[in-house]
């Protein structure tokens, strides 16, 4: 699944637009590196995003092309540094 559209599913961003900006802004890493919106995750990935005020990291745990807004967080699990 691409990176873009992950971030939208599993309500981490807002809209894939937004994703996208973030993704060409290097404002996302995969694996500790830079990603673009259009990057293959894999379950087991490790992400990072960076806000303003802070950063998410967290691991992908499954990749679905559409849930519920109740199961998006069982999509991830956050990694604390």
């Amino acid at each position: 699944m691409r990176l873009d559209k992950f971030l939208k599913v599993s309500r981490i961003l807002k809209r894939r637009s937004v994703a996208q900006e973030a993704c060409d802004g290097q404002k996302v890493d995969v694996n500790g590196k830079p990603a673009k919106p259009g990057h293959k995750l894999k379950i087991g990935d490790l992400v990072c995003v960076h806000f303003a005020s802070g950063s998410l990291t967290f691991r992908v745990v499954d990749l679905k092309e559409t849930v519920k807004k109740d199961e998006a967080s069982q999509l991830y699990e956050i990694v604390l540094d």
